[in-house]
């Protein structure tokens, strides 16, 4: 049995979960989908074509699934909002639908996404990634693995974050951010300044795996080789483990250009 504040407004056709509770003043819409044992806290607003999966916690005055602010929007269009297992929304964030016809916004599962956080349409997050206080996504951003971005970060649209980086606060995210590294801005600038080691450790990457990492950084970033120089002896000279072998497809396949 779902629990649901006599305040709370639940429209005819919202699916409701086992042990799902609603607070006071929440509203959930008639296309809302939400899992097992998740939580909408007062305030909150869940609307159009969202799914919440289950064990989710959806904290005051956030809103999920609201009409996007993509003026190429058209009235009539079905658009979605997919949020994974066990993620946390906090006060104030708003995750909005797709813009055109069947396109998602994803949040994955076990997220965290702080405080006035916003991801506009198309933002694509994937499992694990931590967004902290008032981090700004613009439209098809996408957010790997693990990811961690620092407070009152802003990513310009179609940019993409690899997985296990760590973006340090206040940075402007112009380009595509690797996998891996920690970032941060450097005279206005976004900057790979070494490889997330700690972050790395914490998860069990092996010494051997991090100091390659590290090889590769130092020959992208620490060396006079330019970019296409650099990659071929990271390939060449360096023990090939998956993270290495990832870290140089991210660059090649970036549209944007790598941080």
């Amino acid at each position: 049995m779902a629990k649901i504040h006599p305040t709370a407004i639940v429209e005819d056709g919202a699916v409701l979960g086992a042990d799902v509770e609603i607070g006071p003043y929440a509203h959930v819409g008639a296309n809302v989908r939400l899992g097992d044992g998740t939580i909408v806290k007062q305030g909150a607003i869940i609307d159009g074509h969202t799914t919440i999966g289950s064990q989710c916690q959806i904290f005051p005055y956030a809103c999920v699934g609201m009409k996007t602010q993509d003026l190429k929007y058209k009235d009539g269009s079905v658009s979605y909002v997919e949020v994974g297992d066990r993620t946390v929304i906090r006060e104030f964030a708003t995750v909005h639908l797709g813009t055109a016809d069947g396109e998602k916004t994803i949040i994955g599962s076990d997220c965290l996404f702080m405080c006035y956080c916003h991801a506009a349409h198309g933002v694509i997050l994937g499992d694990h990634v931590i967004c902290s206080n008032s981090v700004q996504l613009a439209g098809d951003v996408h957010i790997q693995d693990w990811a961690i971005v620092g407070g009152v970060c802003a990513a310009h649209q179609f940019c993409t974050i690899g997985k296990h980086a760590m973006i340090g606060g206040c940075s402007k995210i112009r380009q595509d951010v690797p996998p891996y590294m920690l970032c941060d801005m450097h005279e206005s600038t976004l900057r790979a300044i070494g490889v997330n080691i700690v972050g790395l450790t914490r998860r069990g990457f092996s010494k051997e795996v991090i100091q390659a990492l590290k090889e590769a950084h130092r020959f992208i970033y620490r060396s006079d080789l330019n970019r296409s120089q650099a990659l071929e002896r990271v390939e060449n000279d360096i023990e090939q483990f998956d993270e290495v072998r990832d870290l140089v497809a991210f660059y090649r396949n970036s549209h944007r250009g790598v941080a």
